[in-house]
């Protein structure tokens, strides 16, 4: 919720510090490329020496980021701020993300896709509570957030003590043995993860970023029902990143891939020319389908790389800020340039990169037998 509060609250900054759409994009690139970087810096220490102490320590970084951001007078400052939040965000995730798969019982999927939800319901209440707490007090009104983070700051510590008593079990390396291909297909797979990453986060920079924008231009709609329509958006692809990963342990991660990018493509292409009520329909459709993505996404890649779950969180988790941090700084250079209705029509094709999920090998459903993939097989 905390980093959903950042773009929630560009109007505010964008006023309040005379900020162009472009600076606006570089605040989020500052954000969420520092978290792109650490993060797989974090993950792979932490495969080699687990750290339940990040948890807190990650929230309490994101809580100073939070407060220097009310206090922020400068585009430096406020640059300076969103990479405190960001490196919060890189110290978490990497090994909140192995907590939770350790506590699947073996539904990897699941698991992953409640850990991802608690992220979009948050992020799906930040412009809500931007919306009816915050705009009108001004960008001091953020720092009243962050005495509601220190019980969580205390429960994240609870979770690690936790997990620091717990006995790590040694099956890595006879899990990696079993399912883990040759690097030469590992690393095409990984690479096509990678581009899959790429058309997700970069097509949801236009919304989490600019939809605000996009609304009160093309409909004329006040601040206040433009961040409700973000809401609803927002809360839409809380509920399709639930359904991701228990689908893809019934069915296999691929299938939700393949559905999840590339079927997000008609919606994608009409949403530039629809009106306001078809408008707000069609981006609920696309947080539903595009949401559930991710986590399939991840536990593919942990599959693929058994013995590596921290680094391939920390790089996933990466990819995520760092993509949508670069989406958020291009889009907002061709919205000064070209006018933010252009974005939405020039960024409607990005899904068809969905189409790379046929290069994919075909790894096992949970409890079926491991089906040959001629890709693979080639390649040895």
């Amino acid at each position: 919720m905390v980093q959903s509060l950042l773009p929630a609250m560009y109007p505010v900054f964008k006023t309040s510090l005379s900020l162009s759409f472009a600076q606006l994009g570089v605040v989020t690139l500052a954000y969420q490329l520092t978290a792109s970087l650490l993060q797989p810096l974090v993950g792979t220490y932490t495969d080699r020496r687990p750290s339940p102490g990040a948890l807190p320590v990650g929230m309490s970084m994101t809580l100073c980021g939070l407060v220097l951001l009310a206090f922020a007078t400068s585009f430096p400052a406020l640059l300076g701020a969103a990479a405190l939040v960001g490196a919060g965000s890189a110290v978490f995730h990497p090994e909140s993300s192995r907590v939770a798969r350790s506590a699947s019982g073996g539904r990897h999927g699941f698991a992953q896709s409640i850990f991802q939800v608690g992220g979009n319901a948050g992020s799906a209440l930040g412009p809500l509570l931007a919306t009816l707490v915050l705009l009108g007090r001004g960008q001091r009104s953020l720092v009243l957030i962050a005495p509601a983070l220190l019980p969580f700051i205390y429960l994240l510590f609870r979770i690690g003590r936790w997990r620091g008593m717990q006995q790590p079990i040694a099956r890595a390396s006879v899990y990696k043995q079993e399912n883990e291909t040759g690097p030469r297909p590992v690393g095409l797979a990984i690479a096509i993860l990678v581009a899959l990453i790429f058309s997700k986060y970069f097509y949801l920079a236009s919304l989490t970023s600019y939809y605000t924008f996009y609304l009160m231009t093309k409909f004329h709609t006040s601040l206040r029902e433009a961040q409700f329509h973000l809401f609803i958006f927002l809360a839409s692809a809380a509920v399709g990143t639930v359904a991701g990963g228990p689908i893809g342990d019934r069915i296999g991660r691929k299938p939700v891939i393949w559905i999840s990018i590339l079927g997000v493509l008609p919606f994608t292409l009409a949403l530039p020319f629809a009106n306001l009520f078809w408008t707000t329909l069609l981006t609920v459709i696309i947080g539903l389908i595009l949401a559930s993505a991710f986590s399939a996404i991840v536990v593919f890649a942990q599959e693929l790389m058994p013995g590596r779950i921290g680094m391939i969180s920390g790089l996933f988790f990466g990819l995520a800020f760092g993509m949508g941090g670069l989406g958020a700084a291009v889009l907002g250079l061709i919205a000064d340039r070209m006018g933010i209705v252009f974005v939405y029509q020039a960024c409607a094709f990005l899904p068809a990169i969905g189409l790379l999920t046929a290069f994919l090998p075909n790894l096992p459903v949970r409890g079926q037998p491991v089906v040959p993939d001629a890709t693979l097989a080639e390649a040895h």
